[in-house]
């Protein structure tokens, strides 16, 4: 019987590989003069990668990561389905903060990850 939660199956590749993407992408946020606020926001209908403010918005961020171009760009798959169940989660996440009011952007960060190559970071600001 194979073994289950092992490092080589491919649920746990993807994720190590979204885990990163997502640490590079708060690391970019904080050099652009954001403060990361929460991430990997989880509630029963689902999670939100980033939260991030700089003093005068709520900056919710989708972040996408690739090992490569072969299964196309990050920010193509954030379909309208996507982008509004995101707004939902954000609106979930204001009502559990207990934030009556504040500006939100949606952004998205591509970040592709190649084997033999540096990363490769494209932040969408209002991207939905």
């Amino acid at each position: 019987m194979a073994a289950t939660g092992t490092a080589t199956e491919p649920g746990d590749s993807r994720r190590s590989l979204g885990r990163r993407g997502e640490r590079l992408a708060a690391a970019h946020l904080k050099r652009a003069g954001l403060t990361v606020l929460e991430a990997n926001w989880r509630c029963r209908e689902g999670e939100l990668d980033l939260l991030a403010t700089d003093g005068r918005m709520l900056v919710v961020c989708e972040v996408k990561t690739r090992s490569g171009a072969a299964c196309g760009d990050g920010e193509e798959s954030v379909t309208a389905a996507k982008a509004a169940r995101i707004r939902r989660l954000a609106n979930r996440w204001l009502c559990a903060r207990r934030v009556q009011w504040c500006r939100v952007r949606f952004d998205v960060i591509a970040v592709t990850l190649p084997e033999d190559g540096r990363p490769e970071l494209r932040h969408i600001e209002g991207a939905f």
